[in-house]
């Protein structure tokens, strides 16, 4: 029976999607299974690199699980996995019925998606556990009373507790913009500036062993719409034992992309996302295969550690594309 990988949400992620497929590929060129992708959207391009695809409702709709269990029943899929933040909770919160199906969902237990995808409950937990990361408030008055007493300063970051890409973050310099952002929207938090490099890791977490078997990291140059445009891929020992001792404490499996911040020699943890992130493409192009190591766990077989297994120095730069229809 062959491996089929099930891909929501695939939108422009074009590469994902030809990544998997060149996974599933024999040496001879035989296909050791099929890559099916989703998107609510009929003119998500991405869609169209996959071997099979449906659109399908928005993932707030009431029926949407019922349409993705369908999917898997009739094109007998052997793992899913999405490639959007909010929709990663979904997938843990019915993992048990995935399973009942015979699929693998390919990422973390419910409690962290929530808790990557809520930044106040990611802060509070790095705080706990005595990693450095931006000061983080949803109360206005105890921010303003931090300025007051020297321990923050402006520019600071307004953004939406729980929120993606980027969207909806306003940079703010004073008093009177957090009133009337906060004013005019519920459920915001206020950010610390962290003035540094910005840094991106590709991890993969074995599904099967929990050991942390590959790590990527760059040094990001150029953003876009809250994804990396253009990186350098570099090596730190420091930085590595940092990433697997916050992996293997906090618990993540599979796939997860971590933004890290260095200030003064010192690595200060920022978000993470347990998926492939924007930037995966540069981790992927280095030698940094994690498609293969998905395929390996759902063969049965574990993976051996690589930790850095790529060179430094090389740059990755995004560029458009266009497909026709």
């Amino acid at each position: 029976m062959g491996i089929n990988i099930l891909i929501l949400s695939v939108g422009t992620r074009n590469k994902i999607v030809r990544y998997f497929k060149k996974a599933l590929t024999g040496q001879d060129g035989s296909r050791l299974g099929s890559v099916i992708a989703t998107d609510m959207s009929s003119i998500a391009p991405a869609i169209y690199e996959a071997d099979k695809c449906y659109q399908v409702p928005r993932m707030t709709a009431p029926d949407y699980i019922e349409v993705i269990f369908d999917i898997c029943k009739k094109e007998k899929i052997t793992a899913v996995l999405s490639l959007i933040d909010p929709e990663l909770s979904l997938l843990a919160k019915y993992r048990e019925k995935f399973a009942a199906l015979g699929v693998t969902v390919i990422g973390s237990d419910y409690a962290l998606c929530e808790m990557s995808l809520d930044k106040m409950q990611m802060y509070e937990w790095l705080i706990r556990h005595g990693y450095r990361t931006a000061r983080s408030y949803t109360d206005k008055a105890a921010f303003f009373s931090d300025v007051e007493s020297g321990k923050i300063s402006y520019p600071v970051f307004v953004k939406p507790v729980r929120g993606s890409a980027s969207i909806a973050i306003s940079k703010v310099w004073d008093k009177e913009t957090v009133d009337l952002l906060f004013a005019h929207t519920d459920h915001l938090m206020i950010q610390e500036f962290l003035d540094g490099q910005e840094i991106g890791a590709d991890v993969y977490i074995d599904m099967l062993s929990g050991e942390v078997v590959s790590v990527f990291t760059k040094r990001k140059i150029v953003m876009r719409a809250g994804e990396t445009d253009k990186s350098v891929s570099f090596k730190d020992e420091k930085l590595f034992c940092l990433i697997e001792k916050f992996v293997k404490e906090a618990g993540y499996r599979g796939q997860i992309d971590i933004d890290i911040f260095e200030i003064g020699g010192e690595y200060y943890i920022s978000e993470v996302n347990p998926r492939f992130g924007g930037g995966y493409p540069h981790a992927y192009e280095c030698g940094c295969n994690h498609m293969d190591l998905i395929v390996n766990n759902l063969k049965g077989k574990s993976n051996p550690v690589n930790i850095g297994g790529y060179s430094e120095g090389i740059h990755m730069m995004k560029y458009n594309e266009v497909m026709i229809r």
